[in-house]
């Protein structure tokens, strides 16, 4: 799928929230592609308020959701070995109440669960996005 803008990518992310299938989602795109994009529109449409920002120095953001689930979103951009940030996302994943985003989760995959949701994002010399599910 072709996204041409950051409002086509929100319009996905936020469409993508209606049709959510597991609990757990791994955004896989270079720096820029439009992962921290993607889970703002996704947010709000599961019904998040506050600002989504990319959580790249502090690792993993927690967001509540009107449902009393929640919404953590993690990048390990910045981390070669996450440490006891693993076993912080193996809670996660865990709990049922709660929606999983992973941006950079290669040194994680060996704990994200087979029925994961994997979106790729490819930023293309026009500025438009390729996105692959």
């Amino acid at each position: 799928m072709k996204i041409n803008s950051e409002q086509e990518m929100l319009a996905f992310g936020e469409k993508f929230a209606n049709s959510i299938t597991g609990q757990v989602i791994e955004l896989i795109g270079d720096v820029g592609a439009g992962k921290t994009t993607f889970t703002r529109g996704l947010a709000k449409g599961l019904g998040i308020k506050e600002e989504i920002t990319s959580p790249s120095f502090t690792i993993s953001k927690v967001y509540s959701l009107p449902n009393g689930k929640t919404l953590t979103h993690y990048d390990f951009y910045r981390l070669q070995d996450p440490g006891l940030m693993k076993e912080d996302l193996e809670e996660s994943i865990s709990n049922p109440n709660n929606y999983t985003i992973i941006e950079w989760g290669e040194s994680v995959s060996d704990i994200l669960p087979k029925n994961h949701t994997t979106i790729n994002i490819k930023y293309n010399d026009d500025g438009s996005r390729e996105v692959i599910l």
